[in-house]
């Protein structure tokens, strides 16, 4: 996994990140360590980096990857809201970057006992990390609400407009219990095109996976703990997967003083990327300095 693993806009980010030696990093969301080891790697021979994230596989394979670069890495589990607080607590703050990625990572999508893939049959779970007390979980989202709030979620999250068909499909075959029902249910609800290039599913399984790990209130949260961090001049690094997230990122940045956008439309993947990793065609990154 660890050799398999392709960080998103990865030239991209080091260029709107200008990680220099002796300089002190946040990767907020370290997944299998890609990014951050590049970080690292610019920042050398003193550079050092917090890289936190709320899968414990996840900075498994983080911690072999960055072993080499001794104690200028550290990893802690940390949801991304909290990762702010973590990098005060390790003494980093005030940072030169911040980087987070928001897409799930290979790990994650290509183990079938996540739930989170549509290629594998697995559990309705879908958390990135162990949830705190009291959260709803894939599984209740599926077999316990409503067809009008399942709706809403489908609608308001995925932004899919076939919404009130495909809840009314779930709530009809339910007890749902694995992945591959659930998107059968929705492929029986409006159909599968042979030529299309997303499954119907795919907006569904996003809507539920952001419900399930509250991720558009976490970046919100983030976001809004990020500029107390940075020093003058440091910068912030976001690539988002969906437009939610990209509005998210894009309204923060034009709404809150102290941050500069390093660029005034948002930065896509080359097509040279695309086709080595079919998995980066929605990302976007936007870039801010603190000033």
């Amino acid at each position: 996994m660890t050799a398999a693993h392709i960080p998103v806009m990865l030239d991209e980010a080091l260029a709107m990140l200008e990680a220099t030696p002796g300089g002190r990093y946040l990767d907020a969301t370290v997944g299998l360590g890609g990014h951050a080891a590049a970080v690292l790697e610019a920042s050398a021979p003193d550079g050092r980096l917090l890289g936190t994230d709320a899968d414990p596989d996840a900075l498994a394979v983080s911690h072999d990857r960055l072993a080499r670069f001794g104690d200028r890495a550290v990893l802690r589990q940390s949801w991304m809201d909290d990762a702010p607080a973590a990098a005060e607590a390790e003494g980093l703050t005030p940072l030169d970057g911040v980087l987070c990625d928001l897409g799930a990572s290979s790990l994650q999508l290509d183990t079938p006992a996540r739930g989170f893939s549509l290629q594998h049959n697995g559990p309705l779970d879908m958390a990135f990390g162990p949830l705190p007390a009291g959260s709803t979980t894939a599984a209740e989202i599926v077999n316990e609400w409503s067809a009008d709030d399942l709706a809403d979620l489908v609608y308001d999250y995925g932004e899919e407009r076939r919404s009130r068909r495909i809840a009314r499909a779930i709530v009809e075959r339910r007890p749902i219990n694995t992945t591959t029902e659930l998107a059968d249910a929705v492929v029986a609800a409006v159909g599968r095109r042979p030529a299309a290039r997303i499954h119907p599913a795919t907006r569904v399984f996003q809507a539920i996976r952001l419900e399930v790990n509250q991720e558009l209130e976490r970046l919100a949260a983030f976001l809004a703990g990020v500029r107390s961090i940075l020093r003058l001049g440091g910068r912030l690094v976001v690539i988002a997967f969906h437009s939610l997230e990209d509005r998210i990122v894009k309204r923060f940045l034009a709404d809150t003083t102290g941050f500069r956008s390093l660029r005034r439309r948002v930065l896509r993947p080359s097509g040279e990327e695309i086709a080595r990793n079919p998995r980066a065609r929605s990302a976007r990154l936007r870039a801010a300095e603190a000033v």
